[in-house]
């Protein structure tokens, strides 16, 4: 793995994670308790994928010079499914920072475009969504505003397993589409904007200051889909942090009270990630990303007329396959961009 994959760390790391486990204290913090848990269980598989794959690797070498032709066949296409296997593990040693490993909070916002970028997110949150059932994340949606003609205002998406924070951090900017509007009755090309925002949820208590003066505090009807889950009381919450103009909701639980709770979790999550920005440029860059959602500030476009091509700005990473990319299938975008250093 070219030193990337660090085992001695991995395995003290395990260590540190199995003496946690043996404390008296140790489930006195459910919640804690359950993370120290999955991370040892990720760890641990981890290091057996690699040892796996490590020898299986060296006992087909060996086997090369004395195998037939038909045998050399039959080990090239094992081969292949080790190489499957060493990309999955290269890019699990690319998420090695302490953030990746964290559950997050994915946002969608339309921007210019009207009704044409409603509904590009609408296709951007369906294709996220996908991602995480490829994935086996589990996801729930938080917030969710309807688009006043088709697609959607907003949707704030959490997002639970290993590693969700580090494989959709690059995701964070602003997306582009490029299609015969179904909305024109002309059948005009269009192009579309929509701004993604991931924050992860970090694990430790967050120690911030939230004055009661600096919050503004909304409640109004919860709108989803329809059918039997939509709340006619007014239980959705959103909280407005004058200071620094971030703004969170939450609507998917009946009680306004559990809503305020959970939106005020996502709100200690985002100031943390201020905070943790030592310079004003770079807590401008955060809040920029919903400012700045037009032509020219894209991290990505998908093209699906004249021709079909989604090339990402970063990684400089195509692919014609635009319908598998917006199905859900992101890991060879997300693994170029991840590979590139910014």
């Amino acid at each position: 793995m070219g030193g990337h994959f660090d085992l001695e760390t991995k395995q003290r790391r395990i260590k540190e994670l199995e003496e946690e486990t043996k404390k008296e204290t140790f489930w006195q913090d459910v919640e804690k308790a359950n993370q120290v848990n999955q991370e040892l269980v990720n760890t641990k598989k981890e290091i057996e994928n690699y040892i796996t794959l490590e020898k299986n690797i060296v006992d087909n070498l060996e086997l090369i010079d004395i195998l037939s032709s038909e045998e050399l066949s039959s080990l090239i296409e094992e081969f292949l499914k080790l190489e499957s296997q060493m990309e999955e593990l290269e890019l699990n040693c690319l998420l090695n920072e302490e953030v990746d490993k964290l559950n997050c909070y994915l946002e969608i916002h339309p921007g210019a475009g009207g009704t044409e970028s409603c509904d590009w997110a609408s296709m951007l949150s369906r294709m996220y969504m996908r991602f995480c059932e490829n994935m086996g994340y589990k996801y729930e949606i938080i917030e969710y505003g309807k688009g006043e003609e088709a697609g959607l205002k907003s949707i704030t998406i959490y997002i639970k397993g290993p590693f969700a924070y580090g494989y959709l951090k690059k995701e964070k900017g602003v997306h582009r589409l490029v299609r015969i509007s179904p909305f024109d009755s002309n059948k005009r090309r269009h192009t579309s904007f929509a701004s993604v925002l991931v924050t992860p949820e970090y694990n430790k208590d967050i120690n911030i200051d939230i004055k009661e003066s600096d919050l503004k505090i909304d409640v109004y009807h919860s709108s989803g889909a329809g059918g039997q889950s939509v709340n006619t009381s007014n239980s959705a919450v959103r909280i407005t942090h004058l200071p620094t103009k971030t703004v969170v909701t939450c609507q998917n639980e009946r009680s306004q009270l559990k809503n305020k709770d959970q939106a005020m979790k996502m709100l200690k999550n985002k100031l943390y990630e201020l905070e943790l920005s030592t310079r004003e440029k770079e807590m401008n860059d955060i809040k920029g990303d919903m400012a700045n959602i037009n032509f020219g500030s894209q991290i990505r476009s998908y093209v699906l007329e004249p021709y079909k091509l989604i090339k990402d700005n970063r990684s400089g990473f195509e692919t014609s396959n635009v319908l598998k990319v917006l199905d859900g299938d992101l890991l060879p975008l997300i693994k170029s961009v991840l590979k590139t250093k910014e």
